[in-house]
């Protein structure tokens, strides 16, 4: 079982290996529009930060390490592959704008940043990155959820497939629409925001601080997200 799974993680690191090629004949010939992938740019949001860790495991993990952790190889396996990207944050810190008071002052204004980064930013795509946490410490598996906006939906099902395939065999959860989430309702592109996993449970909390198994999640996600840009970019240069 093992070898099958480094089987499907080779593909998914040829198929954004294709993606380089692909991405240099849209260069040679595509539209100017947002299925040109050379227009777009990966904004990856690590939620949380600084002051605002985010969910804890049991072990004493902070949701936001882990969230930058991931972001971080992304953004690396994705510019690897050739795309433009912009991260919100690279350091343990929050993005709230100077001066602000109370702690619920400093959320608001952190997400207000983060939802005027992704919409400032030509061509973005919002990939954000989340641990799930419940009180029932049961529950486990990625989930993707999306972004009211063009694509959002076909992207965030693609992602949530291929993490399936490539990792979580047995995760039978689906892609849902992120409805009370301030970050996702604000935003004018398309966006994902992937909860990699929960925290809550003492087993997944411990394979999500594992670097091999980070590097696994990065890989599906950004093989997914490659595959779909390589998608619309063809569906527009064919137009």
């Amino acid at each position: 079982m093992r070898y099958g799974r480094n089987r499907v993680l080779a593909a998914l690191l040829g198929a954004c290996l294709v993606y380089v090629c692909v991405l240099g004949v849209l260069r040679g010939g595509a539209r100017e529009t947002f299925g040109s992938a050379q227009d777009v740019c990966v904004v990856i949001d690590a939620g949380h930060g600084g002051e605002d860790g985010g969910a804890v495991s049991a072990d004493g993990a902070l949701e936001s390490e882990i969230n930058l952790q991931i972001a971080l190889r992304s953004r690396d396996l994705l510019t690897f592959c050739g795309m433009r990207t912009k991260m919100i944050r690279e350091t343990d810190t929050s993005v709230y704008s100077p001066g602000s008071g109370s702690v619920a002052e400093k959320k608001r204004s952190d997400l207000q940043n983060r939802v005027r980064t992704v919409n400032e930013t030509p061509g973005a795509l919002l990939l954000s990155i989340h641990q799930n946490f419940f009180p029932q410490t049961k529950y486990h598996g990625a989930q993707v959820f999306y972004a009211p906006t063009d694509g959002s939906d076909v992207l965030a099902a693609r992602v949530q497939e291929v993490l399936r395939t490539a990792a979580q065999p047995e995760n039978g959860r689906r892609c849902k629409p992120a409805e009370s989430v301030y970050l996702m309702q604000n935003i004018t592109c398309t966006g994902i925001l992937v909860e990699c996993g929960f925290l809550s449970n003492a087993q997944e909390a411990a394979r999500l601080q594992e670097a091999d198994w980070q590097k696994k999640l990065t890989t599906a996600i950004c093989g997914a997200l490659c595959g779909y840009l390589a998608e619309e970019g063809n569906a527009t240069n064919e137009v």
